[in-house]
């Protein structure tokens, strides 16, 4: 095979850059917002993030005797996490949160070799409820910031709400009227003219690119040492667990388009890089990482299948991540706008967790009623928190958490009803691949 020139080989790494780039930078902002982080904080979270999605796919391309499932696969940030993270900060601070990260990461690697035996508890009819319930208790956190950001002063004003209206509409534009590149960048897009728009009316302040520095060493446990609630753990291993379901579709899917064939031995390999990228993740303050479909969906598009374009595209976000100005540039972005996309964002969240669930078998009343009760308590707990507090402390663990409830009320049932023969144990791992 021909060595790939530089310049190609450069210009194809930025591609799959552009394309995770805003779901890659939203998450920290989403969280760091929600945290109420400091213009400092936030930079450095975001700087973390690109750096170790960097890492995260190195680990995962590089296919060796311990980790690596060796295909063009992008890791990110998942977005399932979101939701968790910011609901444990809120609840028991931000070290709880790293805290949990860490134990899921260290979760995954022991689990690696063994997921496709508990793949078992995960069928559609789970993951599908689990998404759905994520993406739907993430909505409110849009609404606050598309008015502008909760007790911010202008909450609510005309200004907040066209911005954020006008993103959402130009981001829709972009999807209706062109595909390709341009439809898989139009969040990327959609943040860059809502914020230019801002700047001229005077809502951007960019003292924090100015204060930033243009180069800067990671540091473990930068937001302080790790706190471990049974909670918090609970909650971050059902998310990790969730995302391996998700990734390992990506990996067959991916598998598919290049022509390979993946072994257990290549899944577990694969499942062990996600798990070790999560624990850098806890380590140096940044989030649990995935493989990311919308670079599927470019792999596909553009017909490059090459590992070597997927190591530049590590290295483009390792040097990205190591220069704390370009992660600045990020967090000028107003509330507002940032709420315009996660309209979006987050509705697709919903809108995937539907389409999990479309692989399930709806003429089984038992089906509907396990996505009707587990929906149904995530919510509800989400809502009314305080519907536990006077159970004993070992019930609430599995309660004080509405992802955690629905979570566990979705594999409970789904055991109840659906049992776990061998023959539903095929049909699920069917399910898996197909989806």
């Amino acid at each position: 095979m021909m060595k790939e020139k530089p310049l190609k080989l450069a210009s194809l790494g930025i591609q799959h850059v552009l394309a995770m780039y805003a779901g890659a930078v939203i998450v920290p902002l989403i969280v760091g917002g929600a945290l109420g982080l400091t213009g400092e904080q936030l930079t450095y979270l975001v700087s973390i993030d690109i750096l170790m999605c960097g890492i995260a796919t190195l680990l995962q391309v590089w296919k060796n005797r311990y980790f690596g499932i060796g295909l063009p696969v992008v890791l990110g940030c998942t977005f399932t996490a979101v939701g968790p993270m910011i609901a444990i900060g809120g609840q028991y601070g931000i070290s709880a949160i790293y805290g949990s990260i860490l134990v899921s990461g260290i979760f995954v690697v022991a689990i690696g070799r063994y997921f496709g035996k508990l793949v078992r508890f995960f069928p559609p009819v789970v993951t599908g409820s689990v998404v759905t319930i994520i993406g739907i208790t993430l909505i409110p956190v849009a609404m606050n910031n598309m008015a502008g950001g909760q007790g911010s002063a202008d909450f609510g004003s005309l200004q907040n709400l066209s911005l954020a209206f006008g993103t959402l509409l130009f981001i829709l534009f972009l999807y209706k009227f062109f595909t390709g590149f341009v439809r898989s960048v139009s969040i990327l897009l959609g943040l860059a003219a809502g914020t230019a728009v801002a700047v001229i009316l005077g809502m951007v302040d960019f003292s924090a690119v100015g204060d930033a520095s243009w180069f800067h060493v990671a540091k473990p446990f930068y937001f302080g040492m790790p706190t471990f609630e049974i909670t918090a753990i609970l909650t971050m291993v059902l998310v990790a667990t969730v995302s391996l379901v998700e990734s390992t579709g990506v990996y067959f899917a991916l598998a598919d388009l290049s022509d390979k064939k993946i072994s257990e031995e290549d899944l577990a390999r694969g499942y062990r890089a996600e798990g070790l990228a999560i624990v850098l993740g806890g380590l140096f303050n940044a989030f649990p990482y995935t493989a990311y479909s919308q670079n599927v969906g470019l792999v596909q598009l553009s017909g490059v299948k090459r590992n070597s374009v997927i190591y530049a595209t590590g290295i483009f976000l390792v040097i990205l991540g190591l220069m704390p100005k370009i992660g600045a540039l990020t967090t000028v972005i107003p509330a507002s706008v940032l709420g315009g996309a996660m309209v979006a964002m987050f509705g697709m969240v919903v809108a995937y967790g539907i389409k999990m669930l479309s692989h399930v078998n709806f003429g089984s009343q038992e089906n509907l009623l396990i996505i009707a009760c587990s929906v149904g308590m995530g919510l509800g707990v989400t809502a009314v928190p305080e519907l536990f507090a006077e159970m004993p402390s070992g019930i609430r663990i599995l309660t004080d958490n509405g992802i955690v409830a629905g979570s566990v009320t979705a594999i409970g049932l789904n055991i109840f009803f659906n049992g776990l023969s061998k023959r539903k144990l095929n049909v699920v791992v069917n399910e898996q691949k197909a989806s």
